[in-house]
């Protein structure tokens, strides 16, 4: 692998360009005070980030369902440092306010004509500012970092760019550390801080140095040369699927960030870079401990919790701040705040999952929220995927986290009566086929309870009670009594919420249980509950849907947003086919153990018809093939099926017509004497297969009722 030959790059050549900064390989590095360098938008290389998301470098067709990660997305080319230098480096008055956080009032502005002064004392509570850049051109700071301009201006005073001569001119930034003449409080901040130079994570900016210049401490890090999402997003909404890419690299980073220790506090569209094929964090400044006292840390209005102003940053606090992130990344007029003050999320965030997510992320309780990036990626990716699905037309299956696989396909089997495809589902069956959460494997019990061992629930029940006691045998007994409708679960569930105080598998299996004893509609706000804890799981979606069919309320959204993103999922196809839309089942997989119910059903969808002669004749003829193919039918089962067909074909010539000549339905000629001759013999065939003497006599009866027609 060959390095970038750009100063202050650290990718490497793939393909003739780096990974990186998007140069090609031979292209000699530019001049840092060149003042002629082309904007990054210039360069032949450039391509646009916030792109459909159907092209085929990051479709999921072309990625055989495997989730796109940001690599799939365009690199975005490292930007020239020299064109980022400010050419006037000035704060624009609109944008001066007073550094004191029990202020904040405007400084420096106009009156009476006269331009703001940029450095002054604010008139309202006489605290020094200062908008005028403190360090030139050519300045050099520490002996090391020589000053090429300013870069931006921030909540700590001006940024600026400079080269490090130490290590042959590679670019570095130099951010404000305190604003403070105190040397003394400089150093102690200084030494506080020098934490961050330990931090090491690809999605986090690398600190180098600390230094000091004329009284005033720096930052020494290494710069990032791309766009922030802020840039982005200023062209307009991103697409939802890539907001929630850049949302999973951001968490990435805050769990890494959490298990030091440290909370970022700050986070906001300006703070995330994208270069090359990499996500950055770029600002540290407003980095603290885990801990540190109330009102200690760096916030901007809009992004940061609430309870920050009496409470000290936390997990939940940083993770508040990634949700009002994804809200202005993806949702259009969506601004974090009015007037001053934080903007409500709307309530169309364009995608249900996705408002979820940002709802239990912002909750108004600390407690509420997610309490752990790793935990609010697992539904964000999960919210991805359905999002992918959405975009690529293919399903994004994955193994749940927290669920184990569907066990059996609830409402799949036919109805006995030949009027209609399928019975009203059972809630008692849809109880027992709900995916089961799974058991904390720390948890001392959790090897005893994947052994268990019984065909009937109360020896499983008998086997679980006998065993120590210990938050996975309480709600595994729980779930088991649950699933059963038996009453005692109750009693179960109440004890295992107060060991287990605000576990959603209590809420869950409350709703199980309501299920279990046929009150589904006391089931649908508790499974919506969940929905909206686990936005990302689709276990929880398909109980909430298993509920509002049984209630008698409409499921199709939840249904299809399941079977949409994982055909490992078929209960969810079923029911669609329930309610109207047997069509999805032919995409029930050829693996799947319910494939051959599914072909049954979409056989069993024309030969009962209500209206047979508004059934096609080549309806029936594919109907009959379909069931042909099917491999490992019972012969008696596809018998039953096939004279079903030829029923309906009878029907159909009798009120319809003439079919095409030469057409065949069961292997029979599609006229009425070569329907009924099959039908006539396959009736006679089940009668010898009889179970009881009645059925074999209405067999019977049956085949001479369908024979054709003679004068003999």
């Amino acid at each position: 692998m060959t390095s970038c030959r750009q100063p202050g790059c650290t990718g490497t050549i793939e393909d003739g360009y780096c990974d990186l900064c998007g140069h090609a390989e031979s292209a000699a590095p530019p001049p840092v005070a060149a003042s002629s360098s082309s904007p990054a938008g210039d360069s032949p290389h450039t391509r646009p980030v916030s792109r459909p998301m159907t092209s085929p470098v990051s479709s999921g067709r072309s990625r055989a369902g495997v989730l796109a990660e940001l690599a799939d997305l365009p690199s975005v080319p490292y930007r020239d440092p020299a064109s980022a230098i400010m050419a006037d480096p000035q704060v624009a008055e609109e944008k001066r306010f007073c550094a004191n956080p029990a202020c904040g009032k405007p400084v420096g502005r106009s009156r009476q004509g006269r331009p703001g002064l940029p450095d002054g004392f604010c008139p309202h509570c006489r605290t020094q500012f200062s908008f005028t850049p403190k360090l030139g051109k050519d300045e050099l700071v520490a002996g090391q970092y020589r000053v090429l301009g300013c870069l931006a201006h921030g909540g700590l005073g001006w940024i600026y760019l400079a080269a490090d001569e130490n290590l042959d001119g590679r670019w570095v930034v130099l951010k404000g550390l305190l604003n403070t003449a105190d040397a003394e409080a400089l150093a102690a901040a200084e030494a506080e801080r020098r934490f961050l130079t330990t931090v090491d994570h690809p999605n986090i900016v690398k600190i180098f140095n600390f230094q000091r210049s004329a009284g005033l401490g720096y930052i020494v890090m290494e710069y990032v040369g791309g766009q922030s999402l802020h840039e982005l997003r200023r062209k307009g909404p991103l697409p939802l699927r890539e907001a929630l890419m850049y949302g999973r690299e951001v968490l990435r980073a805050f769990g890494y960030l959490h298990e030091q220790g440290l909370v970022y506090c700050d986070l906001k569209p300006a703070n995330v870079i994208r270069v090359g094929k990499r996500l950055k964090l770029i600002d540290l400044g407003a980095v603290q401990r885990l801990g540190s006292p109330p009102g200690t840390s760096w916030a901007t209005v809009g992004y940061h919790a609430p309870e920050l102003d009496t409470h000290p940053s936390s997990v939940p606090s940083d993770l508040y701040t990634v949700a009002r992130t994804l809200a202005v990344l993806a949702i259009p007029s969506f601004s974090p705040a009015k007037g001053g003050v934080p903007a409500p999320l709307p309530d169309d965030c364009g995608n249900e999952s996705f408002a979820r997510l940002l709802r239990r992320a912002t909750a108004a309780d600390p407690n509420a929220r997610f309490q752990s990036a790793e935990e609010m990626e697992a539904q964000l990716v999960g919210v991805l995927r359905e999002v992918s699905a959405i975009a690529d037309g293919v399903p994004y299956p994955a193994h749940s986290p927290l669920f184990g696989p569907e066990r059996v396909a609830a409402g799949a089997a036919l109805s006995a009566d030949q009027r209609t495809i399928f019975d009203p589902l059972d809630p008692r069956e849809a109880a027992e086929a709900l995916p089961v959460p799974l058991a904390d494997p720390a948890d001392p019990a959790a090897g005893a309870l994947a052994g268990l061992v019984g065909h009937e629930p109360e020896e499983l029940v008998a086997q679980v009670a006998a065993m120590a006691r210990t938050p996975e045998t309480l709600l595994t007994r729980a779930r088991l009594l649950a699933e059963q409708g038996s009453d005692q679960a109750v009693q179960a569930l109440d004890e295992a919420e107060r060991t287990l105080p605000g576990d959603w598998r209590v809420t869950w299996y409350r709703g199980v249980l309501a299920l279990a004893q046929g009150q589904a509609a006391r089931a649908v706000p508790l499974f919506d509950a969940c929905v909206s804890l686990l936005p990302g799981e689709l276990a929880a979606k398909l109980a909430l849907a298993f509920a509002l069919e049984c209630s008698g309320q409409n499921p199709v959204r939840w249904y299809e947003t399941v079977w949409r993103t994982d055909h490992g999922h078929v209960s969810a196809a079923f029911g669609l086919a329930r309610a109207g839309r047997v069509a999805v089942l032919d995409e029930v997989p050829a693996t799947s153990s319910h494939r051959i119910a599914a072909q049954l059903a979409l056989v069993a969808s024309v030969a009962r018809q209500p209206r047979p002669d508004t059934v096609r004749p080549e309806q029936l003829t594919a109907a009959a093939d379909r069931l042909e193919r099917l491999p490992d039918l019972a012969p008696r089962r596809r018998e039953s099926m096939t004279a079903e067909l030829l029923q309906t074909a009878l029907a159909w010539l009798d009120t319809a017509g003439s079919p095409p000549a030469g057409l065949k339905v069961a292997g029979a000629a599609f006229t009425e004497p070569g329907v009924r001759r099959r039908l006539e013999g396959i009736f006679r065939k089940l009668a010898v297969a009889a179970d009881s003497r009645h059925e074999r006599h209405a067999l019977i009866d049956q085949a001479n009722a369908v024979r054709p027609r003679t004068w003999l």
